[in-house]
């Protein structure tokens, strides 16, 4: 436990003496009866402290008008938590707006709010998170995070910590050990200037006339309810900007009363390709598997609906063929490297299990849960239809079944796990538009080609399938243009993704879509016609290729062109523009600038193979334990 120390200052300690009943939101400030419920025990000790406020919502209080960017809370915070240069739970950026000599500038220091509703603890698969009765902090357990990242996409804060080295999530745990022994957290009290305080929530510090929830560049209050008051009294500009690379500002809307995210059009109009990146992305293994699992489950749900229900001549063909085997083979083996690629992924991937414990509230423990389901009735519709007998096609079937409801809900959760209210790009039905078209066009795309050699009528399958395959690219398509009309027509981070699309990718933008166009024209002319011959086969060649290069460029867009609610950075801290170039160059090697390269899933063969050859088998057998341990 923290020791006080005897010349310990009286500012450091809580001054909490009377406090308010219910917070801003309307909820209780006093958690939790005591006596209910075992108390937290800190560190271990025995007993609880005697801290009387010690079951009422405690938080922080932020005022601009005091923060010189000195950083000395992100500091004292990193020195407390033996945090690495790359990782801080608390930084300080800003906004700026006006221009010489009215230059005006707020300074914001941001940490964990935790909040009333808190988002990341909904949506950990692994249970890594608990909000807590004693003073209502949200801690998180790094030992049993398996490095998902997903706290991070939904959190608006930015207050979970991806360690791209250890491949875990950390994150600020309002030094509770401090506050045991009556202290406030170590970010306040190191504070140079009094712009941090901390207490129960709602009490105005000494001092201060404002208690406001919102500052220019913090995100919509509604989204979690933070746990988080400001002051900031000096007059600003009309338009604050970030100096991060981010294409946002904030301008003051007189009728809202407030600063609200607005675009800034930072690179100019013109059009670019940005291939490098999108190829680079840290997110190509969740595009790996979306389009593998979406292929695999069309063209399985195609095959079991259309031909074992419904009893479609075209499908029943195929299942009264030789390419049924084949073709399920098939299936399974590209669900299964995909499945592989995702979990290598994650930062701790042996411990993948972890994924299903929160089935009550996380959608992405649902997806994990419903996607096991449908690969596991795979696999057992797959080996049992080996067998020509009655107990083999009997649990051929439930096997089927099984499928067929991790479908349901293993794509419906695939969709609603993207549904995030800190990703306003993600947060549309276009997402389900995205997904489901997908599963048609690349699902019957899958079950025609291995399928066309075997089948005795094969111009009626394709036929058949080029309209499935057209029908899920029309689905597409609409979904895309309802889309860019909502971010065109929307505000903030949605119009500032939509900017992005356009200009830093929008020669791969138009490329994709001009595939999508082509793809359309061809697949309704094939489903007319229903090409067979030389000539059949040289479109169906084209139509392939330009179908997997759409989905992935599709794909990749749809990840690499989210801008989340996150904090303003600054020049060089917190700025996703200077992590990439760290990166790109080199100085990422330089730990003091805060950035580091991602380490955790990369397993380098050459250099392990270069050791086998020139060292002895102790020093190999080091190697190994280095490169595993990420050393």
């Amino acid at each position: 436990m923290i020791q006080v120390r005897e010349d310990e200052p009286a500012y450091a300690f809580l001054q909490d003496k009377e406090t308010q009943q219910v917070n801003r939101y309307g909820a209780s400030i006093e958690l939790q009866d005591p006596k209910q419920d075992e108390p937290l025990k800190v560190n271990g000790e025995p007993t609880p402290a005697e801290n009387p406020n010690r079951y009422k919502q405690h938080g922080f209080y932020f005022t601009a008008d005091n923060c010189i960017a000195c950083h000395a809370c992100e500091a004292a915070c990193s020195e407390k938590n033996d945090n690495p240069g790359h990782i801080a739970f608390r930084s300080v950026g800003f906004v700026e707006g006006g221009t010489y000599p009215d230059y005006r500038r707020i300074n914001i220091s941001m940490a964990c709010n935790h909040c009333d509703d808190p988002v990341c603890l909904k949506g950990c698969p692994t249970r890594a998170y608990t909000k807590y009765a004693e003073y209502g902090a949200v801690l998180q357990d790094p030992d049993i995070c398996f490095g998902c990242g997903y706290c991070t996409w939904v959190c608006p804060y930015n207050a979970p910590q991806l360690d791209p080295v250890k491949g875990q999530v950390t994150k600020c745990n309002m030094c509770v050990d401090r506050l045991e022994v009556g202290l406030k957290p170590a970010c306040v009290s190191a504070c140079l200037g009094k712009a941090l305080e901390f207490g129960v929530i709602e009490n105005t510090p000494e001092g201060r006339t404002q208690v406001e929830t919102e500052i220019p560049g913090f995100p919509d209050t509604s989204i979690t309810h933070p746990n988080i008051r400001f002051q900031q009294t000096r007059a600003l500009s009309r338009d604050m900007k970030r100096v991060d690379s981010t294409p946002l500002k904030y301008h003051k809307d007189d009728a809202a009363g407030k600063y609200v995210p607005v675009l800034d059009p930072k690179h100019g109009q013109g059009k670019k390709w940005g291939i490098k990146t999108l190829l680079a992305s840290h997110e190509n293994a969740h595009v790996i598997f979306t389009l593998t699992a979406q292929a695999v489950m069309g063209a399985l749900v195609l095959l079991l609906v259309a031909g074992s229900l419904l009893k479609l001549p075209v499908i029943k063909n195929i299942q009264q063929s030789a390419a049924e085997i084949p073709l399920l083979l098939t299936l399974f083996v590209i669900m299964g490297v995909g499945l592989y690629k995702l979990n290598m992924h994650l930062g701790k991937p042996h411990r993948f299990y972890r994924g299903f414990n929160n089935l009550r509230h996380s959608p992405l423990s649902r997806e994990i849960a419903g996607v096991t389901a449908f690969f596991a009735g795979l696999g057992g519709y797959t080996f049992f239809s080996f067998f020509d007998h009655p107990v083999a096609t009997f649990l051929a079937g439930a096997a089927a079944l099984l499928a067929v409801v991790g479908f349901v809900a293993g794509s419906w959760y695939m969709y609603r796990l993207y549904r995030i209210k800190a990703r306003p790009f993600w947060d549309h039905w276009q997402t389900a538009s995205t997904f489901y078209g997908s599963m048609l066009s690349l699902g019957g795309l899958l079950l025609t080609l291995p399928a066309i050699f075997f089948v005795e009528e094969p111009q009626a399958l394709v036929r058949f399938m080029a309209g499935v395959i057209a029908l899920g690219l029309l689905i597409e398509a609409t979904g895309l243009f309802f889309h860019r009309r909502y971010l065109q027509q929307g505000a903030g981070e949605g119009q500032a993704a939509h900017y992005e699309q356009t200009t830093t990718f929008g020669k791969t933008y138009w490329l994709r879509n001009t595939l999508l166009l082509i793809n359309i024209l061809l697949v309704l002319v094939i489903s007319y016609t229903g090409l067979v011959g030389s000539p059949g086969v040289i479109t169906g060649i084209l139509l392939s290729l330009s179908l997997v290069i759409m989905a992935y460029l599709g794909r990749i867009l749809f990840y690499a062109l989210v801008i989340p609610t996150t904090m303003p950075g600054a020049f060089f801290w917190k700025n996703k523009g200077f992590v990439e170039h760290a990166r790109e160059v080199g100085l990422a090697s330089m730990p003091q600038l805060g950035v580091a390269y991602e380490r955790h899933h990369v397993f380098k063969f050459d250099e392990l193979m270069q050791t086998i050859r020139e060292n002895s088998l102790s020093d190999m057998l080091a190697h190994v334990r280095a490169v595993l341990t990420g050393k």
